[in-house]
């Protein structure tokens, strides 16, 4: 139905959201550098997608960067980096718009001052406007595929939701 309404529609290739048990706090194992729910939930919305290599997979990715660590964490998370190597991949323009995987061309939810309950929605907006070429200074070369990943809470007790959309209905 989307064709009723434009002719340059986004469409959603998987969804995913996982909620965390709460107990991480008050575990002294608790593995700090990784969010459990976020790995879940990338993998399940990969897994609906048909996606098996999330390096190479996606055009663009706006990611949850409420906190610089955070969004380094998230990368290794969500399968763009090999765990503790996100901040090499960074320094090496991986992540930068001209990168392997442009992360955040918008800037991330701080430029946006981190618009609690809108930030997803903004996420897919930016997803929305790469695929139609309208994303002024900022537009993508051949944008197909995006994520967009959301997350709430604290470490070990969060919920983590990932959307994996497209210019068209694969990838």
């Amino acid at each position: 139905r989307a064709h009723e309404y434009t002719e340059t529609p986004m469409y959603v290739l998987g969804l995913s959201l996982v909620a965390g048990s709460g107990r991480g706090a008050m575990d002294p194992g608790y593995d700090y550098t990784s969010f459990p729910e976020v790995v879940r939930s990338a993998q399940d919305a990969y897994r609906q997608a048909g996606i098996v290599d999330p390096r190479t997979a996606f055009s663009l990715a706006e990611v949850h960067d409420c906190f610089t660590p955070t969004e380094i964490v998230l990368m290794e998370d969500l399968g763009f980096a090999d765990p503790g190597q996100a901040c090499k991949d960074v320094l090496a323009g991986d992540f930068d718009a001209e990168g392997r995987l442009p992360i955040n061309p918008d800037g991330g939810l701080k430029s946006f001052g981190h618009p609690v309950g809108a930030s997803g929605l903004r996420m897919l907006y930016e997803a929305w406007l790469q695929f139609r070429g309208e994303a002024g200074q900022r537009q993508l070369p051949d944008p197909h595929t995006a994520l967009t990943h959301n997350l709430g809470g604290r470490p070990g007790s969060c919920v983590s939701f990932v959307s994996v959309v497209g210019a068209t209905q694969g990838v």
